[in-house]
């Protein structure tokens, strides 16, 4: 008998790198790997549930910064270059590990990924992923939708209500563009909440949005059902809390699965491991290593010394995997309800990155899981937030608290000693962005709009998240100071530009080549209460 729902929600996020004024980038590569390793993956497993008859019901999260990378001919054409490349490389390992029967075996399960990951990209979706995933949301199993225009941090933009709204309309407009209709719910970035910023998911038609554990727990008043049940603002737009129990399975680095022996070793690719002579084709252009996404090796344990992947025993792992959580799914359910006594919604996130990339088994997982909730239980459903909300659209009305998930859960994450100088760059600029649009707001020149326009577009780049994230875990740091750096001038000199009525066209058109995201952007939304 039916006891509750489980709804597992992917989010497919990164930021906008890209890198016209040179021919090999090595941020790029954060698009190329993801295309490779996540999204085509994904999009094979859900094709082959639903060839198969399986019913289920997944939501993906695509943010605009990725849709319009994925919908870029320039990034279009790089990728295939990739891919090809990728082929290239497989087809030398066939060679060299011809007289190594099980490295043997791998490098021609690498090449035949790569050449299906050609086929899906080029050939059977015209170079644009949007198509295949446009036709996944048609078919009901897979619900779409979007996130902050450039996954910016929102609370930490609260001072300046105008960019937290600018954020939100554009990603809703860019979603329309490419899916022909509003959004039905938004992954708020970093899940970063303040009350009562959702008046403006429910100003463009958004129903619903998330939140960590505690910004429901912690809400007022009380949430009778915890966060086993949404729960609406006063703006009548649903929250849904994030189940700690079923994210940890996935997410922990101690006890998830992904750290299972069996699985596949990240951080062992051959871009590292072989001669460098041999590998520098298929590295970055000044002879850096990098992941070639080509790894030989299994987890193992914690020892240098590792043993190669077997990805028969790693298949069958993920279906144990698979079990398992399906198994501990239906406890938890059949024990909440009767706490309860409803139907309880387990809400599962996770960046959909995890997914093939960091762990390679994991879209091999999501299979085995949704083929054993259709077949071998009937204890819980799976459902998208808006089907919940459709089938259950009485919930309790409370106020959720300002809330982010992350260390400590309160925007430490964005805001502490490696980041902090940057926010008087981003809020001084929204204001002389506001003050822009207020002042400008019947421009009709169109030297004038169009500096008005990029210098929006500038703004949002430069209010991206995953700059002050990047400084604080120090991956690559340099390049994330070099971005808020690069944004803010930009933005600084169009302000001045404007301010002078004296704008540079070229140097306007230099800006519009490169960060040419929402090219139907308007300007005017930042001067909220006009437009």
């Amino acid at each position: 008998m039916e006891k509750g729902y489980l709804s597992i929600v992917l989010h497919a996020h990164l930021p906008y790198v890209r890198h016209p004024e040179f021919d090999d980038f090595m941020e790029e590569d954060w698009l190329y790997e993801a295309v490779t390793e996540t999204y085509i993956p994904l999009i094979d497993i859900f094709e082959s549930l639903i060839n198969e008859g399986v019913k289920f019901k997944v939501t993906i999260s695509l943010s605009p910064t990725l849709i319009s990378m994925l919908t870029d001919p320039l990034l279009q054409g790089r990728y295939i270059k990739h891919i090809e490349k990728l082929v290239e490389l497989a087809e030398k390992e066939c060679h060299r590990t011809s007289s190594q029967p099980q490295q043997n075996g791998l490098a021609r399960m690498y090449l035949d990924k790569f050449k299906r990951a050609r086929y899906v990209f080029a050939e059977k979706n015209g170079g644009n992923l949007i198509n295949a995933i446009r036709a996944l949301n048609d078919t009901g199993f897979v619900e779409v939708i979007t996130c902050a225009a450039t996954h910016g941090y929102l609370p930490l933009s609260s001072v300046n209500k105008a960019a937290v709204r600018a954020q939100i309309k554009t990603a809703v407009d860019c979603f329309k563009k490419h899916f022909g209709k509003t959004p039905l719910g938004m992954w708020l970035p970093e899940c970063g909440y303040e009350p009562p910023d959702d008046k403006y998911l429910a100003e463009f038609g958004v129903r619903y949005f998330f939140v960590d554990t505690h910004g429901i727990l912690h809400g007022s008043p009380r949430p009778k059902y915890g966060v086993f049940a949404p729960v609406y603002t006063k703006n009548g737009v649903a929250a849904f809390g994030r189940d700690i129990e079923s994210s940890r399975a996935v997410w922990s680095a101690e006890e998830g699965y992904p750290g299972d022996h069996n699985y596949r070793e990240f951080y062992r690719d051959i871009g590292f491991d072989l001669e460098h002579d041999y590998i520098r084709p298929y590295i970055h252009i000044d002879g850096t290593r990098i992941n070639t996404g080509i790894k030989y090796y299994k987890i193992t344990g914690k020892t240098n010394d590792k043993q190669l992947y077997d990805p028969k025993a790693a298949a069958e792992k993920a279906a144990e995997h698979a079990g398992n959580f399906m198994f501990n799914r239906q406890l938890q359910t059949e024990h909440i309800h009767d706490f309860i006594n409803k139907k309880p919604i387990i809400l599962s996130p996770y960046d959909a990155e995890l997914y093939g990339h960091w762990w390679y088994e994991g879209p091999t997982w999501l299979y085995y899981l949704f083929k054993k909730l259709h077949h071998d239980q009937d204890t819980i459903r799976t459902v998208t937030p808006s089907q919940y909300l459709s089938e259950n659209p009485k919930n309790q009305v409370i106020t959720p608290s300002m809330s982010s998930w992350g260390w400590k859960g309160y925007s430490e994450v964005w805001l502490e000693g490696s980041n902090d100088w940057i926010y008087r760059h981003i809020h001084e600029a929204q204001n002389r962005m506001v003050e822009l649009a207020k002042t400008h707001f019947n421009c009709q020149n169109g030297a004038l709009k169009r500096a008005l326009n990029q210098a929006a577009r500038e703004l949002l780049l430069l209010e991206s998240s995953d700059w002050p994230f990047i400084m604080k875990t120090g991956t690559v740091v340099p390049y994330a100071v070099k971005r808020i750096r690069d944004h803010t001038i930009a933005f600084t000199r169009l302000y001045e530009s404007i301010k002078a009525n004296a704008i540079d066209e070229g140097y306007l058109a230099g800006l519009e080549g490169k960060d040419n995201l929402f090219p139907e952007i308007d300007f005017k939304m930042y001067a909220e209460g006009r437009s």
